[in-house]
């Protein structure tokens, strides 16, 4: 188990940046493979390590056949 887990859905999803205009870009194909690469947000309630449960802003990158990658708190909204 990582940091924290998501309990549910992940809901108001909003398309940050796709392709190019992504930073990451390179590193995310390295890493993971080539694929159409998005960067997205959203909001969705969070376990953390220590069993508090959070509604936070999460961020992460998406591709079709890779799926979620490097899911990250931005910020906590509760």
């Amino acid at each position: 188990m990582g940091q924290f887990v998501v309990v549910g859905e992940i809901l108001e999803v909003e398309l940050m940046a796709t392709g190019r205009k992504i930073r990451q870009l390179s590193r995310l194909t390295r890493r993971y493979g080539k694929g159409r690469w998005r960067k997205l947000k959203g909001r969705g309630t969070i376990r953390l390590k220590d069993g508090t449960v959070r509604e936070a802003e999460l961020h992460w990158y998406e591709a079709a056949g890779i799926g979620k990658k490097e899911l990250k708190i931005k910020r906590y909204l509760s």
